[in-house]
């Protein structure tokens, strides 16, 4: 059977990819063996059509294997930019045993939709440190947000803003943010300051760079311990991530 899966595997390729002379030579195989190994598998295949099936369900899943082996290297690279960068916004428990990465943006709707279940995942688990990484990935008006939230951040308000500004649907203009600002009690001309300062203008670059290194490529994205959550995802999925950390910790 693992003759014929390895035979499968090599017909796959080769079917699919177009013939070409120095492909046969490059194989080991001459023109008629190659001929001959396709004709097996052919009949073979009218035999059991499984097998092609099977060896693509093996191929994907060796791939997936990878995958998820260069995620871990990944993580395990950017571990301290992760976890233990002193100017990242944090929110639940600062000494918690897990820490939980969010990659987001302000203006995501799905970045949104998870704001109650995370409040409802630091209600219930005092052991969860929430770290937040905010990348401005959909435009102009992302990137404003970004900006008024991390400038928040130097008044000690960061939460108070992101939580304004994500369960607010309006554009944000510097009207709306001045108004947003002053109504969480912080102080809207030292915010319109700060939001074009270069520290928040580094903090986003930072950001942005460690996503790239991480190959994040949309929003919300959770990292918890070894492990990369990508997508809206319930509560519970969150939580069989951090008991799993907690196990390997």
């Amino acid at each position: 059977m693992k003759r014929i899966f390895l035979l499968a595997c090599f017909v796959a390729s080769i079917l699919i990819a177009p013939v070409h002379p120095v492909r046969a030579a490059d194989s080991g195989f001459t023109p008629d063996q190659r001929k001959q190994i396709i004709e097996i598998i052919r009949d073979a295949l009218k035999t059991d059509p499984t097998i092609l099936r099977d060896a693509f369900t093996a191929l994907q899943a060796s791939d997936a294997a990878r995958e998820e082996a260069d995620t871990k290297a990944r993580i395990a690279a950017q571990h301290s930019a992760l976890v233990a960068n002193a100017r990242d916004p944090v929110a639940g428990n600062p000494s918690g045993d897990v820490t939980v990465v969010e990659f987001y943006d302000p203006r995501c709707p799905y970045c949104r939709r998870m704001l109650p279940a995370i409040e409802s995942l630091l209600q219930k688990d005092h052991g969860v440190r929430l770290v937040y990484k905010d990348i401005p990935v959909l435009g102009a008006a992302s990137l404003t947000e970004t900006r008024a939230i991390l400038a928040a951040q130097k008044q000690g308000g960061y939460l108070k803003m992101q939580a304004a500004l994500m369960s607010n649907a309006a554009d944000p203009s510097p009207e709306m943010i001045h108004d947003t600002a002053k109504s969480v009690g912080l102080d809207p001309v030292r915010l319109a300051a700060d939001m074009n300062g270069h520290a928040v203008s580094d903090k986003i670059q930072e950001n942005v760079t460690l996503a790239h290194a991480l190959k994040v490529d949309g929003t919300p994205i959770f990292v918890v311990g070894d492990s990369m959550i990508p997508g809206a995802v319930d509560q519970s999925a969150l939580e069989e991530a951090i008991a799993a950390a907690r196990k390997k910790s």
